[in-house]
């Protein structure tokens, strides 16, 4: 199986009818497998996957596990050498699986990849490439130095504003919306950290990757798009509060948390 791409899925069936037909046509002469994880929606998301789409591999949940261990549910049970994990609320182009997986064949040391994101109304998304969030450029965030100075090799540090968009990329932390990792990679890093119900899973994944010896990418040679905040409504007074401050705050934790594991596997 060459892939292997993972959806989780709460109560957004339209938009995942949309994302798993977008699939379908970007899916000619690869052989893949798609795994629908729901965590107990109540739009009848599961109905949909089973009348529209019977090859893809459902699983329903009974309560909803967090992105992190409903992902882990279908890694474990995946064959691909390569796993995408997908936000419902995506669309990719017919050519996003076969330029990704073209890209992780012809550079070994490429651990996991990104790609370029929009949004519905095609504004490039800035989260597509990010730095890991230092303290420091945490502070530049919050405080909007990064935008009053978006090329600024300092300030612009968090989302990498003074790279190019159009060119191919060596970055710190890939979007969870569209993560693309080597089995054999998954394999030595771990599955996702099931502490982490939602937010901050990926940079923590896109740490280890690193740590591994790996290096992550910004792919820009397809893009997709990505209604931003539908699978988890990421405008909220909440998450910002969540995401930005706490990620401040616990940094120097969070880094120690990573490298501690990261000993124990390498």
């Amino acid at each position: 199986m060459k892939l292997s791409i993972i959806i989780v899925n709460y109560n957004v069936k339209n938009f995942l009818e949309q994302c798993l037909s977008s699939i379908q046509n970007a899916s000619k002469d690869i052989n893949l497998e798609v795994f629908v994880v729901d965590n107990n929606s109540i739009d009848k998301s599961t109905q949909m996957v089973k009348n529209k789409f019977p090859d893809v591999n459902l699983i329903c949940n009974t309560t909803n596990v967090g992105f992190s261990k409903a992902n882990n549910q279908a890694i474990k049970k995946s064959t691909g050498k390569y796993v995408l994990l997908l936000n419902p609320d995506t669309i990719i182009q017919e050519n996003t699986l076969s330029e990704t997986i073209c890209f992780l064949e012809k550079n070994s040391i490429a651990g996991a990849l990104g790609v370029k994101m929009i949004d519905g109304s095609g504004q490039f998304l800035p989260e597509s490439k990010r730095s890991l969030p230092t303290p420091s450029i945490a502070f530049y965030k919050i405080f909007g130095l990064s935008k009053l100075f978006p090329r600024s090799k300092e300030f612009g540090k968090y989302h990498l504003n003074y790279l190019d968009t159009e060119k191919t990329h060596e970055i710190d932390v890939i979007s969870g919306a569209f993560f693309m990792i080597r089995k054999s990679v998954l394999n030595k890093i771990g599955l996702l950290d099931e502490s982490f119900f939602m937010y901050g899973e990926d940079i923590d994944f896109s740490y280890r990757i690193q740590k591994a010896g790996y290096k992550n990418y910004y792919l820009p040679t397809t893009s997709i798009i990505h209604y931003k905040g539908e699978s988890t409504k990421k405008t909220s007074v909440n998450y910002i509060f969540t995401f930005y401050i706490q990620t401040f705050e616990n940094f120097s934790h969070f880094k120690s948390k990573i490298e501690n594991r990261c000993q124990k596997h390498y």
